[in-house]
C-alpha cells in the first residue's frame, strides 16, 4: 500500500514537468547539505585556529608565533599576521613613492583591511546557495502540487464522478511536493543562520586581532587590558 502514495510512487506516475520539480529538489537539497558540511566545517576549523591567538602574543619572536598560529595559506589568522608583517617592511624599505603620502599607521591598516576582505569573502561564499535555496524551494514544491492538483483535477472530470477514494490518492500525491519543498527549505535556513552567526563570531576575532597587529606593528606594543600586562612582547622579524 506504501509503494502506491510514495515518492516511488509519485516519480513513476508524474509527467515531465513533475519529475523536473521533484528531481530540482532533490539537487537543491543535496547543493545545501553540501555546502552546509563544507562550511560548518571551516568554521570548526576558524575557531580552533582563533584559540591560537593568545599563543601567538606569548611567544619570544615572529616565527615562533607565527607558528603558534598554525601552518596553511588557508588560516586567516597566520595571513593576517603575516600581511601586518609584510606591510610594515615594505613601508620601512622603500621611499619616495606613492604611499609616502601615507603614514605608516594608514598603510598598514589598508593591508589588514584586504586580507579581512579576502577571508570575509571566503567565509561567504557558497551561502548565496543556501539562501537561493531556502527562499525558492518552497515555491518550487507549490509549483509542483498546483501542477499535480490540476491534472487530478483533469482526470477526476474526465471520468465523471469521483468518489474519496479516487481524489485522496492523486491530491496526495501532489501535496508531497510542497512537503518536499518545505523539507529541502527548511535545513538551508537553518544552515544559513547558523553559518552567519559562526562567520559573524570569525570576523569579530580577526577584526580584534588585526586591531592588536595594527597596535603592534605601529608602536611596538600589543594593545592590552590591564590584566594583559604579563604578555611578553613579540620581536619584529
Amino acid at each position: 500500500m506504501s509503494n502506491q502514495f510514495g515518492l516511488l510512487h509519485v516519480w513513476s506516475q508524474g509527467d515531465w514537468v513533475t519529475r523536473g520539480v521533484f528531481a530540482a529538489l532533490i539537487l537543491m537539497s543535496l547543493a545545501s547539505w553540501i555546502v552546509i558540511a563544507i562550511k560548518a566545517l571551516d568554521v570548526v576549523r576558524a575557531k580552533r585556529q582563533a584559540a591560537r591567538v593568545e599563543g601567538f602574543w606569548h611567544s619570544s619572536d615572529m616565527a615562533e608565533g607565527l607558528s603558534k598560529l598554525g601552518d596553511g595559506d588557508a588560516n586567516p589568522f597566520r595571513q593576517l599576521a603575516i600581511g601586518g608583517r609584510e606591510a610594515a617592511a615594505h613601508h620601512r624599505a622603500t621611499r619616495a613613492q606613492l604611499h609616502d603620502s601615507l603614514d605608516v599607521s594608514d598603510w598598514i591598516s589598508r593591508a589588514l583591511r584586504n586580507r579581512m576582505d579576502s577571508t570575509t569573502g571566503k567565509l561567504q561564499a557558497g551561502l548565496a546557495i543556501l539562501a537561493s535555496v531556502g527562499s525558492t524551494a518552497p515555491f518550487v514544491g507549490l509549483f509542483g502540487t498546483v501542477w499535480g492538483i490540476y491534472h487530478a483535477l483533469m482526470k477526476i472530470g474526465a471520468a465523471g464522478q469521483a468518489g474519496i477514494d479516487q481524489v485522496a490518492g492523486p491530491i496526495g500525491e501532489a501535496l508531497i511536493m510542497t512537503a518536499l519543498g518545505l523539507a529541502v527549505a527548511i535545513p538551508a535556513v537553518l544552515g544559513y543562520n547558523a553559518l552567519v552567526r559562526g562567520n559573524k563570531h570569525i570576523l569579530a576575532k580577526l577584526g580584534r586581532f588585526a586591531h592588536e597587529l595594527h597596535a603592534y606593528y605601529v608602536t611596538g606594543a600589543r594593545v592590552t587590558a590591564a590584566s594583559d600586562g604579563n604578555v611578553v612582547s613579540l620581536k619584529r622579524g
